[in-house]
């Protein structure tokens, strides 16, 4: 992670409009003037399907993403880590594994959106925090279609602008105590 503060992130292109059409907005959004007069929302500094470019929250998102999760809704202030992590997993895996085994399969999807309604008032806290845009689509959908690529994005985004030392994924340092022997003369 040697190069990790000097990090840019691809330029964001919106739906509907091409390379070149962004090209010609990001230069005419370098002219001062334009910078002074922005007090519109502003732009995620990557996008929903850039999670490889961070592959440490891309991995810890893929393989356990209520732990990602429950990093984001601490550092938004929602209590514990684990709280908020339990919360996702029994939301996202308990109610979509039986769902799942009593519609044999049938109803899959549908316990998706029990963790969208949960996840997407974070993602609006968030949005509200650092004034971002709604993007690419609602909170709500964009936590239903791409749940996990979503929570990765908001990582990235609290780690990116968090004035304070960036969220860490690694687990804490236990140090185990030193020895103690008791005195052979000492008995009571």
């Amino acid at each position: 992670m040697k190069g990790q503060s000097s990090y840019a992130p691809p330029a964001y292109v919106p739906l509907g409009m091409s390379d070149s059409e962004s090209a010609i907005v990001l230069h005419s959004e370098d002219t001062p003037m334009q910078q002074s007069s922005g007090d519109g929302p502003k732009q995620w500094s990557s996008g929903i399907c850039a999670c490889c470019d961070d592959m440490q929250s891309c991995c810890v998102g893929l393989f356990c993403p209520c732990f990602l999760f429950g990093k984001n809704a601490e550092f938004l202030g929602s209590g514990t880590l684990l709280g908020s992590c339990m919360t996702h997993f029994i939301l996202w895996a308990l109610v979509n594994t039986v769902c799942c085994l009593l519609t044999e399969g049938l109803f899959l999807g549908i316990p998706g959106c029990f963790v969208a309604c949960y996840a997407c008032g974070y993602r609006s806290a968030l949005r509200t925090k650092y004034n971002l845009q709604e993007a690419p689509c609602g909170d709500f959908v964009t936590h239903f279609f791409c749940h996990l690529c979503a929570i990765c994005q908001e990582y990235r985004e609290i780690r990116e602008k968090s004035d304070s030392v960036p969220p860490d994924l690694s687990l804490a340092v236990v140090t185990a105590p030193s020895v103690q022997t008791m005195e052979p003369g000492l008995q009571m």
